[in-house]
């Protein structure tokens, strides 16, 4: 085989239309061969010549898309230097853009003999064992696909999982569920799309591994938070082929997905590796660059820092990491067209020494990249670390995920004291975290479940976590969860307790549609899905996991779709700014804030009301009259006045109707116990009675009568017209063209130029 020099940059494998250039940068290697496998597993070694700091690299021009291939790194091994080089390991491309195979766990996918504590050396080959990596051929017709770029306050996000959402659904064809391919059909699309979803947020996608452990309990790494290839679509997820075809579906999911106006997030997971800590195996990392790539214990380099939980955490303090880090995010906005991503475990990658610095390399090379620092960048702000949990603390350029908003809106739903004053900060957007850095509403992304955690039907059915499944007795996931079982633990036929959950489910959806911010729904929740309990099902690759759509509330989703249409058509509920409480442009005598919280009084909320312990109800009127937003011309929209009662009591609460001054009238636009309908229309000062656990949403009575549309309407009104003008009625009146312009009318007047009156 023809080898030639090639070159240092682009890292990774290159097919140009003519042959394919590899590099790869390492750092302590003393050679480096490039390992090319056929079908059969057959394997060829090329000696790479050519290094330039550090980055050994040769072009290949009879290697073409298809081709199978790994390394080898020859160098020392010394792990209390830090030191892993073992050329007996084949390692897979950090760079690789497709893989091809799973992992065989056993003795020879580790450097050292299994059994002891992780020293020693030990010479099997992996090579048989191992996933490799894939030469693809980077040539799409994305068919003039462009980006949607929803602004932030006008999103919608919606967090699924590429099995999960499609493994069951019974309009796609039975190959392609559980892939890309099933997630751009048009049954998943046009539920997305009933929803108001603007933005889905993919649970990873990068090439993962399989845990041993699980894999030896017969459990699956069903969440995928277990990354190894940072620019490979996960080969599991592809309907259409290992060998390259993966990244061809998956931009034909991306080009689907852009075409129904719906942008795609990636959950990336750059905090740590699968490699795990000194026990772990070597995959890709460890032995190419074990010092470079990963955080050692400054005083004991044969140990890793673990600020995930997971055994390592990366090491973005280097620059060949960052720039790995770097060039995955621009590989995946520029060639596979998403739009952002939400950043697993943030506050690590944030930890330049020690403490998370928010002035860090990571936020700095973010901020002023040209490509990255455009597209939706969301952080899961906490780590395990000390000091780790910082939400309200990144950087203006960031929107984050607001567990504090989840906690309160559960503990306030739930009947907890004390919590009125903090539900009201979070649902008007959480100003107390964002507003003094500069930031807008937006930066909050809400969320009352997640994939970690319970489900919204489990939420309310549960007290307890129940993971007996995930064999560890138990003792995994959150114990903390601030649920309720609103009577009976799990199923039940119990019809009150029943009732009650429905109503929760509804009171929790439209509470997050409805707030401030950027709303994230949980895949499934509109429809009920439970997980029996499991509040960590990440190990769950079965029907535990899986959306059930055969059994899928229906209700619930057009419950759902109901009231985030609401939010989509009013923005008044997304606001592009922070409410400030000073006095908007109003059509009534008295101008009114922008916001006014109210007791069940129907008078405005003062000190002793936010501070009384026992407080479960408040109400909120927003004030549609200031300029909420734009028109797809740019010209500014006035929204109509909108009051929203909450009621977390058990108890019937009697709210009465605020004053004149805020509207003479009110009109129901949804109700989440059911008792009232859109038919509803009350008045200024009445009084209603709100049932318990419960939520009434109402607009400002429209004071304009409905104009029929038909054409019976039109000539009865065109002939009253021109009677009160003293008019004979006509039978033939209209226009016609003439060549003189502006002809003047019989009494001299001007009309329309071209034109004269017959």
């Amino acid at each position: 085989m023809q080898v030639w020099p090639g070159t240092p940059y682009p890292l990774g494998a290159t097919y140009d239309g003519t042959g394919t250039n590899f590099a790869i940068f390492s750092e302590p290697a003393e050679k480096v061969e490039l390992c090319l496998f056929d079908q059969w597993g057959n394997e060829d070694r090329i000696e790479l010549t050519e290094k330039d700091a550090y980055v050994w690299h040769c072009y290949l021009p009879q290697v073409e898309p298809g081709q199978l291939y790994g390394y080898r790194v020859h160098g020392p091994y010394d792990p209390d230097r830090g030191l892993r080089c073992n050329p007996n390991k084949l390692l897979l491309d950090p760079y690789a853009k497709a893989v091809s195979g799973q992992i065989e766990w056993g003795q020879a996918m580790f450097s050292y003999p299994m059994g002891g504590d992780g020293t020693g050396y030990n010479e099997d080959d992996s090579a048989d064992s191992m996933m490799l990596g894939v030469v693809i051929n980077p040539y799409f017709d994305w068919r003039g696909d462009q980006h949607p770029n929803h602004p932030y306050y006008q999103s919608v996000i919606y967090e699924a999982h590429v099995k999960g959402l499609t493994q069951m659904h019974p309009d796609i064809p039975s190959e392609l569920r559980g892939t890309y391919a099933g997630v751009a059909h048009p049954s998943v699309i046009k539920h997305l799309k009933k929803l108001g979803v603007t933005a889905l947020e993919l649970m990873p996608v990068h090439q993962f591994v399989q845990d041993q452990r699980l894999e030896e309990e017969g459990l699956r790494n069903y969440w995928g938070y277990n990354t190894i290839g940072f620019l490979a679509p996960h080969n599991e997820y592809s309907a259409s082929g290992q060998s390259g075809q993966q990244v061809q579906e998956f931009k034909e999911m991306v080009r689907a997905l852009h075409h129904a106006d719906i942008e795609v997030i990636l959950d990336v997971v750059y905090n740590h590796t699968a490699e795990g800590n000194h026990m772990g195996p070597t995959i890709s990392l460890r032995g190419i660059d074990n010092t470079h790539y990963y955080r050692l214990v400054e005083d004991d380099l044969k140990h890793y820092m673990d600020y995930t939980g997971t055994g390592n955490t990366l090491n973005v303090r280097m620059p060949h990491s960052l720039q790995l880090l770097m060039d995955s995010l621009r590989y995946w906005v520029t060639e596979m067209h998403v739009d952002g991503f939400r950043f697993d475990l943030a506050a690590a990658l944030a930890r330049e020494f020690y403490d998370v610095d928010r002035l860090s390399t990571f936020f700095e090379i973010i901020q002023q990249d040209p490509v990255v620092s455009q597209v939706k960048l969301i952080a899961e702000p906490w780590d395990i670390g000390p000091g780790g949990y910082q939400v309200g603390n990144f950087p203006p350029l960031w929107s984050e995920w607001n567990g504090k908003y989840r906690d309160v809106i559960r503990d306030f739903w739930r009947g907890e004291h004390s919590t009125v004053g903090e539900f009201a900060s979070r649902i008007s957007g959480s100003a107390d975290l964002y507003a003094n850095s500069g930031r807008r509403p937006f930066a909050s992304v809400n969320f009352v479940t997640a994939h970690d955690g319970f489900t919204l039907a489990d939420l309310v059915s549960y007290n307890e976590k129940h993971n007996e499944a995930n064999g560890e007795d138990n003792r995994d996931g959150e114990s903390h969860n601030r649920s309720w079982n609103h009577g009976a633990e799990g199923e039940t036929d119990d019809p009150q307790v029943l009732a009650l959950r429905a109503r929760q489910q509804r009171n929790f959806i439209a509470t997050l549609a409805l707030s401030q911010g950027v709303p994230m729904l949980s895949h499934g929740d509109e429809l009920g899905r439970t997980q029996n309990g499991n509040n960590n099902a990440y190990c769950q690759d079965s029907e535990l996991a899986w959306i059930d759509w055969e059994n899928a509330d229906q209700p619930l989703i057009e419950f759902t779709a109901r009231v985030f249409e609401i939010r989509e058509h009013h923005p008044t509920f997304r606001r592009s700014r922070f409410f400030d409480g000073q006095v908007v442009r109003s059509d009534v005598d008295q101008p009114l804030p922008d916001l006014v919280w109210l007791n069940t009084d129907g008078e405005e909320m003062i000190v002793t009301d936010w501070h009384t312990s026992f407080a479960h109800a408040v109400g909120v009127y927003l004030n549609g009259n200031g300029i909420q937003g734009m028109d797809k011309r740019g010209r500014p929209i006035r929204d109509e006045d909108f009051l929203v009662f909450y009621n977390a009591s058990l108890e019937d609460v009697d709210f009465v109707f605020p004053g004149e001054d805020f509207a003479p009238g009110w009109e129901v636009q949804l109700d989440t116990a059911g008792e009232f309908t859109e038919e509803d229309v009350f008045t200024a000062g009445e009084k209603i009675t709100l049932c318990g656990k419960s939520m009434l949403i109402l607009k400002e009575a429209s004071t304009q009568e409905e104009t029929a549309m038909t054409v019976e309407a039109s000539l009865a009104s065109r002939s009253a017209a021109g009677q009160a003008a003293g008019d004979e009625p006509s039978s033939r009146t209209g226009t016609r063209r003439v060549e003189d312009l502006g002809v003047p009318g019989e009494a001299g007047e001007k009309v329309r130029p071209g034109y004269e009156e017959i």
